[in-house]
């Protein structure tokens, strides 16, 4: 039968304050089509933002409500979460699947110990280095595909760090206005790191999976914020190619937008160019069920140009990409 497996960031999904444009209501009126034309059997979504509602714990009322009329309406969800019940304010990842979800969990700074890091260019200057913490933790939901012929699925989620460099100490004028050039320089350096760390502790549960089941099929889909030639995706991937260990070419995974025609390749318009941030990455034993991949990137805008606001553009700012697999 078909699976339907799909990736989005659906950029900071929230309600907003009354009076506010865009309202939660203009952006669903626009991006419920993109969910509903996914067809998504199981979807993972980054930057959900969690709702509020007197004496009940934060939940995911935005993404219900842009779920509600899809076929994902009133599918089972699994979302990252602070200690507790509740989920995080800001910048949930969330798995959304009408199939049976067997196991989950979160990691972050479980299998790469948190870096530590001496500031060069703090104003004051740190006394010791400072602790360089990830913010967002990577899911992990295991999804049992018996109903389709699939077997278990290990489904990874990610959203890494942005090229957005980090705060530093003194070095920031205002919002957008650095101090200094080494001072940008160091805090997208930091920035670097933190991608890094995230990239590393997947590329480690991958292979903490596959130690337990040489045969595991996964699939690690979100927002990388790396193109599929920088350092944090060839790092999750494993290519022979870097490792030079041919023994290992049973546990390198494959990026399936590679059948996506290279004009169409990309979920994110920035600056006048296509770039291909959002992933999917399969180990190799699910190519044989693998019928081809779509990237809904028609009316994507530039979210870098100046007229390029929410206001004007309630819509993602990322495209949706969604892969097919056959397991008849």
């Amino acid at each position: 039968m078909v699976l339907r497996i799909a990736t989005f960031n659906v950029e900071n999904l929230d309600e907003t304050p009354s009076g506010a444009r865009p309202s939660l209501a203009e952006r669903v009126a626009l991006m419920k089509p993109q969910v509903a034309r996914l067809r998504a059997d199981i979807a993972c979504f980054q930057e959900v933002h969690g709702q509020e509602r007197p004496g009940q714990p934060r939940a995911l009322l935005a993404l219900r409500e842009l779920l509600g009329g899809t076929n994902l309406d009133g599918a089972g969800m699994v979302s990252t979460k602070p200690d507790g019940d509740a989920v995080y304010n800001e910048r949930n990842l969330v798995v959304v699947t009408r199939l049976p979800i067997v196991a989950h969990r979160q990691l972050r700074n479980e299998l790469v110990a948190e870096p530590r890091y001496l500031r060069l260019t703090a104003i004051p200057a740190d006394p010791a280095p400072v602790s360089v913490g990830v913010e967002r933790p990577i899911l992990h939901v295991e999804v049992d595909l018996s109903s389709v012929g699939g077997g278990r699925l290990h489904v990874i989620n990610v959203h890494l760090k942005s090229k957005i460099p980090t705060d530093i100490p003194g070095q920031k004028i205002d919002s957008y206005t650095w101090r200094t050039a080494d001072g940008w320089a160091e805090g997208v350096f930091i920035s670097s790191m933190k991608r890094m760390s995230q990239a590393l502790e997947v590329r480690r549960l991958v292979d903490q999976i596959l130690d337990a089941e040489a045969d595991a099929r996964i699939v690690v889909a979100g927002d990388f914020n790396a193109t599929p030639e920088d350092v944090p995706v060839l790092a999750i991937r494993g290519q022979v190619e870097d490792t030079g260990n041919g023994d290992l070419a049973g546990r390198i995974l494959v990026p399936v937008e590679q059948t996506v025609p290279a004009s169409s390749r990309y979920t994110l318009y920035h600056q006048g160019h296509g770039q291909m941030l959002d992933h999917m990455l399969v180990t190799r034993n699910l190519l044989a069920f693998y019928r081809g991949s779509e990237i809904h990137n028609e009316v994507l805008h530039d979210e870098s140009a100046a007229f390029g606001t929410d206001r004007k553009y309630p819509e993602s700012d990322h495209a949706p990409m969604v892969a097919t697999f056959d397991f008849d």
